[in-house]
């Protein structure tokens, strides 16, 4: 009985806890168009190409951005090939705004979902699997009158 009652305490004050780390991690309330500005303002986008898709640096963006606090973390306190962006050259909610921004960068479409593609490639999408030029491709679009 002793035990039964120490292991309902301990599980209530790990779900309890538990919504409260959750509570900690979730990002403040950020701008998404002020976050792209931003974004371009500051550099992020020479190594991380415009939308975040990736370049020099890593891709940021669309997909799972990384937590909170891991994001935030990183970007005030890198050692690694990016400076770090410490409240004086970025406040809070200016990272806040990159980070809703960033979250908010659609997933591009499937590539079956783009016309033109599957006109030049059937059923892959792509013309072919190796570099262009492909064999049998014309080099030069030439509009028909």
């Amino acid at each position: 009985m002793k035990f039964s009652r120490l292991a309902f305490a301990v599980a209530s004050v790990c779900v309890l806890s538990g919504g409260a780390l959750a509570a900690q991690a979730q990002a403040p309330a950020g701008d998404a168009a002020r976050g792209k500005a931003i974004f371009a303002r500051v550099g992020c986008y020479t190594c991380h190409g415009f939308e975040g898709q990736g370049g020099v640096g890593p891709k940021l963006a669309p997909g799972p951005v990384r937590a909170w606090p891991v994001f935030s973390t990183f970007v005030r306190t890198t050692s690694r090939d990016m400076p770090p962006f410490t409240t004086r050259n970025l406040t809070d909610q200016e990272l806040a705004d990159i980070y809703a921004y960033l979250t908010a960068v659609p997933a591009s479409p499937a590539p079956a979902s783009i016309p033109l593609l599957m006109q030049l490639g059937g059923r892959s999408g792509l013309p072919c699997k190796r570099a262009l030029p492909c064999p049998g491709a014309p080099l030069f679009y030439a509009p028909t009158a």
